[in-house]
């Protein structure tokens, strides 16, 4: 891109982004989020799968909505991408 552009031009990020060919953030962090998921899904022994399996003893909650656990983000990501978990394991996809 041979053009300056500067903040008096007033162009919007995402038309910058267009421009140079940005893929999104959250595209990205997607994207590591499930390749990680499908390496701790093949991996069986490995500590992180032994860890989910923990249950926590229930205690006194605080105030407001809970946090979102990894597998409800995972969850949410396999879904918004229209995969399934096993589709996640194969590193070809």
């Amino acid at each position: 891109m041979d053009v300056w552009l500067t903040r008096i031009d007033r162009i919007r990020n995402e038309v910058i982004r267009d421009l140079v060919k940005v893929t999104p953030i959250e595209d990205k962090i997607r994207e590591t989020r499930l390749k990680w998921f499908g390496h701790v899904k093949r991996s069986v022994n490995a500590r992180v799968s032994r860890c989910e399996m923990i249950n926590i003893p229930e205690g006194k909650r605080g105030r407001g909505s809970p946090n979102k656990s990894l597998n409800e983000v995972i969850r949410e990501d396999l879904k918004v991408i229209e995969l399934t978990e096993d589709m996640t394991q194969d590193s070809r996809l």
